[in-house]
Formats: structure tokens, sequence, C-alpha cells
């Protein structure tokens, strides 16, 4: 692949992606939208981490199981989070507890 065609495949793909998400800050930014609607979009960040970690915490359905490191990792650092609030605490609280289930679930 040429230089041109790398950099005319770079600025596109960037554009690509860059579009459909500024549009949105461009033409919205002035727009008073509806109460309904600004308390539904709260929802979109938690909706959005809920199906990116979930799968990764369950496993697939045939494979559910209570001693899963992340399960049990998750289990741990969730009412840390909410109790502190704290996402640094939540985060060491996690990687503690996933790493303490590998080692002694392991062997």
């Amino acid at each position: 692949m040429d230089t041109l065609t790398s950099w005319l495949l770079v600025f596109g793909l960037a554009a690509t992606s860059f579009l459909p998400r500024g549009a949105f800050i461009l033409f919205l930014a002035r727009v008073a939208l509806p109460p309904g609607l600004v308390r539904a979009l709260r929802f979109v960040p938690p909706a959005v981490f809920a199906a990116l970690v979930i799968p990764d915490i369950a496993g697939p359905p045939a494979a559910f199981d209570l001693a899963h490191p992340k399960l049990l990792a998750a289990l741990a650092a969730g009412p840390v989070a909410w109790i502190t609030r704290s996402t640094l605490a939540t985060i060491v609280t996690g990687m503690i507890a996933l790493h303490l289930a590998e080692r002694f679930l392991a062997g």
C-alpha cells in the first residue's frame, strides 16, 4: 500500500468515526432537549457499561459458575463501589479480589 492510500485510509476512517459522534454535538448543542429525553440519556453510559462487562463476568450461560474468579471479584467490588462511590477503591478492591480468586481457585 502506498503512502497516499495509507493517509487517505487514515483520514477516511477518522472522518467516518468523528462525523456521526460530532454531529450530535454540533447540531444539538443549541437545542433544548425535552426533560424526559435528558433523564433517559443519563442511563446510556451505565447500560453500555453493563452490556460490555456483564457477559465477561457471568460467562456463557452453560458455563455459569459461582466460583468464577471474575464473578467473585465483581461481587467484592460491587459493595465497595456502592458504599464509597470511589472509582479507585472499586478498581483496587476488584483487582485484589480477582488476584486472590485466581490464585486460590486455580490450585
